[in-house]
């Protein structure tokens, strides 16, 4: 893994185009909010959003509950806590809470194919003025989350945990960020 393709362009989207993105998806369909939403707080990936139901959205814990679909086994799952606002929301759209009272908590909250969610965040991204580039994509998007995290003074322990990486090496990437956010954590040594 790495931030920077062969050409030296960044892989990741800045704080302030995180910010745009949210923005923008506040104007888009409910479900595209909710779906944008749950990508941009806790940097999962589309396959583990689109297999989101309302068993692993975890209201009074205020977490949501991933299945890891990079591992070599199914079965491993990881809590990444969310903003309650970000819960409210999901009940309001997918009524959570009542699916999860009356037994039918295992139908998916976006019943999308992977090129569909991938099409929504396009358009959210394009909506929100992000100029083209790799960085401009659903896993800029992810990498942009653990970029942030680091540079906020997340420990990595727990950036790893919450995107459900194997290995702490995979999640130092990020502390490689440059540009504002290398000047923010830089600043702390000023």
């Amino acid at each position: 893994m790495r931030l920077f393709d062969v050409e030296g362009r960044r892989l990741y989207l800045t704080e302030e185009e995180r910010r745009a993105f949210v923005l923008a998806a506040a104007k888009a369909p409910r479900e595209v909010r909710t779906f944008c939403g749950v990508l941009h707080a806790t940097g999962c990936r589309i396959s583990e959003a689109l297999a989101l139901t309302p068993r692993q959205v975890d209201l009074s814990g205020r977490v949501i509950v991933f299945e890891s679909l990079k591992k070599r086994r199914r079965g491993v799952f990881r809590a990444v806590p969310v903003p309650p606002a970000l819960l409210d929301m999901l009940d309001m759209v997918h009524g959570v809470r009542q699916a999860q009272r009356r037994g039918r908590a295992k139908a998916p909250l976006w019943p999308w194919s992977r090129m569909t969610a991938y099409r929504r965040v396009q358009e959210v991204i394009a909506a929100a003025g992000i100029p083209d580039g790799p960085h401009a994509c659903p896993k800029g998007l992810r990498h942009g989350f653990g970029v942030q995290a680091v540079s906020r003074g997340i420990a990595l322990n727990m950036v790893q945990k919450w995107l459900g990486h194997a290995q702490l090496t995979t999640t130092a990437i990020y502390a490689n960020a440059v540009g504002e956010e290398e000047q923010g954590i830089a600043a702390r040594m000023w």
